[in-house]
């Protein structure tokens, strides 16, 4: 069998071990004679496979008892509708950090649903850096500040976060949670799609602190309400089970792995050696301001964007996959999740250097 090295940025690659006990596991889970996907979701085998995913992915982070996980459906998008229902009234202020196409996503979303007040953007710098917390303009008695993480598309991100706002923090860490340790008591609301580092897609983990679960609007359908879903266990309706278990299956090779301090330098030194690569040629260029560079999707482009039909056929024959930019911006991407290994990176700045080479 032979694996392609998977740049995706989602879909992404997942751990070459899950996938192998996956497949072990996949016509008989544990001696049960069936598969997970054919459980019950009300079972005691998968309340076991649910219970342990949690208590392993809340070890991971270090979450505390004041804060509820969820285990949803619909996806990061969903979030930007859900966030303003549960967080905010249709007349309170909420703050957003505009930072690129993800943001504005987010931004419209919530419009139909609240007053948005743009506490900072880096629009005028076509979205190539992170506006710093100490230049946001917040809102006095906003009802939350929310940030994107990490700009997949555009490769911009935020290294750190800051604390005492005066309204809850949340974030969209779809690209960034699971990839090194964060301080979770910094936020009231995170979400994440699994499509990244946690799982396959279909599934979406959201952590509220618990104070802020039940300020639902009144006419907000059950299926839109946190505290709803805590209280049901993330199984109000049927869940993605077999996703759930996935992600399970992650959380514990992560913990093999060493935990998030193991998978945080092991990515600092994956995306540091690939843009060293970039910067020291004349043939590359990554478009974001250093310090905002994200670890997770580096994106760049080529002197000539003739040649990139040619880098793109070219890296897919050496088994280098999924290197298009995203169609709003073009040029490449290469997105570098847990599972994407260091000798991918080094395969990858291997061929960078044969093709400049070549079309010099």
């Amino acid at each position: 069998m032979t694996r392609v090295h998977n740049f995706s940025p989602g879909p992404a690659a997942l751990p070459l071990p899950v996938l192998e006990r996956a497949r072990a596991e996949l016509l008989d889970y544990d001696g049960r004679g069936m598969s997970v996907m054919e459980m019950s979701h009300r079972s005691p085998e998968f309340i076991d496979i649910a219970e342990r995913a949690e208590a392993d992915f809340r070890e991971l982070l270090g979450i505390g008892d004041d804060y509820h996980v969820l285990f949803l459906q619909g996806g990061a998008t969903l979030q930007f509708s859900m966030l303003p229902l549960n967080l905010a009234g249709r007349d309170s202020v909420a703050d957003y950090v505009h930072t690129g196409s993800w943001g504005t996503k987010a931004i419209a979303a919530a419009r139909k649903l609240c007053r948005v007040n743009i506490a900072a953007s880096s629009e005028g710098e076509n979205f190539s850096c992170a506006p710093p917390p100490e230049t946001w303009r917040l809102t006095p008695g906003a009802a939350y500040v929310h940030v994107t993480g990490n700009e997949t598309i555009g490769g911009v991100e935020y290294h750190d976060y800051p604390s005492d706002l005066g309204a809850p923090l949340a974030a969209d860490l779809s690209s960034t949670l699971l990839s090194r340790p964060l301080e979770v008591s910094r936020f009231g609301v995170i979400y994440a799609g699994a499509q990244k580092n946690i799982g396959p897609v279909g599934l979406t983990v959201v952590v509220i602190r618990k104070d802020l679960a039940g300020g639902a609007r009144p006419d907000t359908p059950d299926m839109l309400d946190y505290l709803a879903h805590a209280e049901a266990g993330s199984m109000m309706n049927t869940p993605p089970t077999y996703n759930w278990y996935l992600a399970g299956l992650v959380f514990a090779w992560l913990k093999e792995q060493g935990g998030l301090a193991a998978m945080a330098e092991r990515n600092r030194r994956k995306a540091a050696k690939l843009y060293a690569a970039i910067d020291a040629s004349n043939f590359y260029r990554c478009p974001v301001r250093e310090a905002d560079r994200s670890w997770m999707n580096v994106p760049f482009t080529l002197a000539d964007a003739s040649l990139d039909g040619r880098f793109l056929d070219a890296a897919e024959a050496a088994g280098l996959a999924n290197l298009k930019g995203h169609r709003s911006v073009g040029g490449m991407r290469a997105s570098l999740y847990n599972a994407v290994t260091e000798e991918a990176v080094d395969a990858l700045m291997a061929f960078m250097g044969e093709f400049e080479n070549a079309a010099a």
